[in-house]
């Protein structure tokens, strides 16, 4: 890269801007006490890979380049073993692009606050070269590329490891993986190589991968409506995704009522506001108990309690539940829950911000209310929280589907 590739502090897509004084070189400070500040991205890109590793260690500080110390020269050896170089078909960067020390000079990880200064470079490099697969090596390039959007609850490395995301702020596959020097100390080392290097041979098939425009397809199938006998063409199709927006998280409270729902297949999805009349909600209480219709949910526990109970109608037709299959391919903790599976299956991150904090109770039981009765009194928030609805029914519908899919494969051979 050429001299004055970073000249300018640049804003990830579609995210507040950082303050300057706040989030900048000189709020941080490691660059006035190392041999190579600010170092430089590394490698000729002929792949279209971009590392992105965790900080320079002492070699590379020395040498003014990433990846040249004992870390360096195992993640050189297993790219090797997958037919490609880490210099010519990669170009390399780091989460913090200073080398940070101890009060002894010691190698240390960075901090957070080292991490979001450094964090505009990263999406520099991003925006300039435009890779087609970003491979985060380690919990702190995860936490560099992902914890400004995730927002909270990011996790670990073993909970990000071996997905590979279609990111569509970036239009780039995503694919965190162990960092080496992990898996170079890691008391069960063999084993845990065998899965790195399962983890990196899956995300070098991702080079030529066709990328998926998901974000515009769910602009296109979310749809508010207002005549509820527009879902009478759903008692044509096997099945489909219910969502619903509630008042709290438990319906037995006194007060407590469904504010909206969707009903979604992968080609549609319906929002709408909830009747407050039997009649008004009758085309919608058909659809829950028709047997011919197979119902999908995320957590399918909560809409069947929701219905029961201040319905009136018990759904008919359960046939699917996206948190269950979700467990069923992969038992990690933390990764069942829909935000974070339309992530990694569908690169959409953060839709559901502006209606999040009206959802949370602030209590243990399950009982209390929520906001979302001031959210729908503020402009625009009807249709905020309806499209939000839609949303979490279309994903779903998504999720199910793909995961009927790979259970199929996987576990009964079809």
């Amino acid at each position: 890269m050429g001299d004055g590739f970073f000249e300018l502090p640049t804003t990830p897509k579609g995210k507040q801007k950082p303050k300057k004084a706040e989030l900048s070189c000189a709020s941080c400070g490691l660059d006035g006490d190392v041999l190579s500040p600010r170092m430089e991205p590394f490698g000729d890109f002929k792949k279209g890979i971009l590392n992105i590793g965790e900080a320079p260690g002492k070699v590379e500080d020395e040498k003014g380049k990433p990846w040249q110390g004992r870390a360096g020269r195992a993640l050189q050896a297993a790219y090797e073993e997958l037919s490609v170089d880490l210099f010519s078909d990669c170009l390399n960067i780091n989460a913090v692009s200073c080398r940070p020390t101890d009060t002894q000079g010691n190698n240390r990880p960075p901090s957070s606050r080292e991490i979001a200064c450094c964090r505009q470079r990263i999406f520099k490099v991003i925006d300039e070269i435009k890779p087609r697969v970003i491979i985060l090596l380690g919990g702190i390039a995860v936490e560099a590329f992902l914890n400004h959007r995730w927002r909270k609850d990011l996790g670990g490395i073993t909970r990000w490891r071996g997905w590979t995301i279609p990111d569509q702020d970036y239009n780039a596959w995503v694919c965190p993986v162990f960092h080496p020097s992990y898996v170079e100390r890691s008391e069960d080392m063999p084993q845990v190589r065998i899965v790195w290097m399962q983890d990196l041979e899956k995300v070098f098939g991702m080079v030529g991968e066709f990328f998926p425009n998901h974000r515009a397809s769910v602009e296109d199938r979310v749809k508010i409506i207002e005549d509820l006998t527009t879902l009478d063409e759903y008692h044509r199709d096997t099945w489909v995704a219910i969502d619903y927006e509630t008042t709290g998280i438990k319906p037995h409270a006194d007060g407590h009522r469904i504010i909206c729902a969707a009903v979604a297949t992968e080609l549609q999805s319906y929002a709408f506001m909830m009747p407050e009349t039997k009649k008004g909600r009758q085309p919608f209480l058909d659809l829950l108990a028709a047997e011919h219709v197979g119902k999908v949910a995320h957590n399918m526990k909560f809409e069947q309690a929701w219905s029961e109970i201040r319905l009136k109608q018990p759904v008919n037709s359960w046939v699917w539940d996206t948190i269950l299959s979700a467990h069923v391919l992969d038992n990690r903790a933390g990764i069942t829950k829909l935000k974070f599976q339309v992530y990694v299956n569908f690169g959409v991150v953060d839709y559901s911000s502006g209606v999040s904090s009206y959802l949370e109770t602030g209590d243990n039981d399950g009982n209390g209310k929520n906001k979302i009765l001031d959210l729908i009194a503020t402009p625009g928030g009807r249709n905020e929280l309806l499209t939000y609805c839609g949303q979490d029914a279309l994903f779903t519908a998504w999720l199910a589907k793909r995961h009927m899919e790979k259970i199929l494969i996987d576990y009964s051979g079809a």
